[in-house]
């Protein structure tokens, strides 16, 4: 896991590594912007990506000799839904809380038209595709140009998503894919498990006895990817997550790993082929990343209300205020990030300009604004040589109202100063890369069900009570389901 690869170089020195190279040729992404939320007072929050991908950084198929250890399918299977997503907090006393967040779990998403509600898991592909598609209709045929910006696009709206489900900034992450989780196990020579109970999937190759195990990395792919036939489903697949994460943490510590050159060699390796680091990642920021390698960790899960399926998907519905208030409390934060807004200032105008495909656009979006207290302005539709994709421009004192504004609608950022606004004047350009939340994403989870466009089937009276147990110790080898 991209964690371990991380916590190798935590723990054995960052200055050593830092100063003879061996973090160079480590994929770095931009995808957090200087713009975005921050931590601040000393804590830091990390969000931990695992990619369901069965591709290479440059979007080639892995081999097949690869993808049948993997007993994961081919390209075609999992897409690039991030089926692992763990957020990771480290406070300024250096203290560390986790939440897992269900891969299924169903918030509002904006950005690719004709969706407002998704999994989280699919914040990623859905956004790779329609970036790479638009791409692709200006002319740009690099593949791996389009892989990297597709790439790019998805991982800023999967922070996108989880900053706003959690109300919690995010300031640094690491993705892995499959090819990584398995490579990682195989350079460890194996982890060890420990199961409640004896376990057989023919969908995922699980076949374990009850009791600890070591398991090879064929085996290990197989214990963190299992869902069917589990009591729980796929909360039991989380908590096998956060108990094999635990487990390599405990074995590199006590087997001496971090400190026998040549392992620590291996996992770089594995790291660079297979992890993805945020900018920023630095000697201060391994430094303090050190403390999750003695176990000094609680992993917990997001809570869901219930399970429901929606146009023949099943979904969890989940709570968005109880999980803002559970991630604040265990975070130690006094108050969500997206629970702070600016007051609408009376006297900023807000014009609106459809640039999109979709008749009526604009003129929803100014009503949806009017309904929030801001002043309307003109409603139109775009014109030749303006801008055709969704950004907010804002003239000389609107700032503020422009940066609301945009964090209403759902949009990215407003970081555009139009000099030919007139003062305390916004523009809003929505084009078809945009949809519009149909309910404020603060909603609750029966509002969320009720806001969605399409065909619910009410889940039967024998679908189990999600249940995201009790916290996972960090410190050793974690018996599970």
């Amino acid at each position: 896991m991209a964690l371990a690869a991380v916590l190798a170089v935590a723990a054995t020195g960052a200055g050593w590594w830092m100063a003879h190279g061996m973090l160079g040729g480590i994929t770095v992404s931009e995808a957090l912007r200087s713009e975005d939320p921050h931590s601040s007072g000393g804590a830091m929050n990390i969000l931990l990506i695992g990619l369901d991908s069965r591709k290479d950084q440059d979007g080639n198929e892995l081999p097949w000799a690869v993808l049948k250890h993997l007993h994961a399918g081919d390209s075609e299977d999992g897409g690039y839904n991030t089926n692992t997503l763990i957020l990771v907090h480290v406070g300024a006393d250096d203290k560390v809380a986790a939440f897992s967040i269900p891969r299924d779990d169903y918030v509002p998403f904006s950005g690719v038209p004709g969706y407002n509600h998704i999994k989280i898991k699919e914040a990623y592909g859905l956004t790779k595709a329609y970036t790479e598609q638009k791409l692709m209709d200006k002319g740009m045929s690099n593949q791996k140009e389009l892989e990297n910006k597709g790439r790019e696009a998805g991982r800023s709206a999967t922070l996108r998503a989880v900053r706003n489900l959690t109300g919690v900034p995010i300031d640094y992450f690491a993705e892995v894919n499959l090819a990584g989780f398995y490579d990682l196990t195989e350079s460890l020579g194996g982890v060890q498990v420990c199961l409640k109970h004896a376990v057989y999937d023919s969908y995922s190759g699980a076949d374990f006895p009850a009791g600890r195990q070591t398991l090879d990395a064929e085996q290990a792919l197989a214990f963190v990817r299992q869902r069917h036939g589990l009591e729980n489903g796929d909360l039991d697949r989380t908590h096998r997550q956060q108990a094999f994460l635990s487990s390599v943490m405990h074995q590199l510590q006590d087997s001496g790993t971090f400190t026998d050159l040549s392992k620590l060699k291996g996992l770089m390796a594995v790291a660079r082929k297979d992890v993805v680091l945020s900018a920023g990642w630095d000697e201060n920021l391994f430094r303090r990343m050190g403390a999750l390698a003695g176990g000094n960790v609680e992993y917990r899960t997001l809570p869901v209300v219930r399970y429901d399926n929606i146009d023949g998907q099943d979904v969890n519905i989940v709570d968005p205020k109880a999980i803002k208030a559970e991630v604040a409390t265990a975070f130690g934060t006094s108050a969500p990030v997206t629970t702070t807004t600016t007051a609408p200032n009376p006297s900023t105008v807000v014009d609106v300009v459809n640039a999109s495909s979709t008749s009526g656009l604009a003129t929803k979006v100014s009503k949806t604004l009017s309904q929030k207290g801001y002043a309307a302005g003109t409603v139109r539709d775009r014109e030749y040589g303006e801008p055709s994709s969704t950004i907010v421009d804002y003239g000389s004192g609107a700032k503020s109202d422009a940066q609301a504004i945009a964090t209403l609608l759902g949009i990215d950022v407003a970081d555009h100063s139009d000099s030919a606004l007139s003062a305390g004047r916004v523009q809003v350009f929505v084009g078809d890369d945009y949809s519009l939340p149909s309910q404020d994403e603060t909603s609750t989870a029966s509002t969320v069900v009720g806001s969605y466009h399409g065909s619910r089937t009410t889940t039967s009276s024998t679908e189990p009570t999600p249940d995201q147990g009790a916290p996972i110790d960090g410190g050793g080898v974690p018996c599970v389901n």
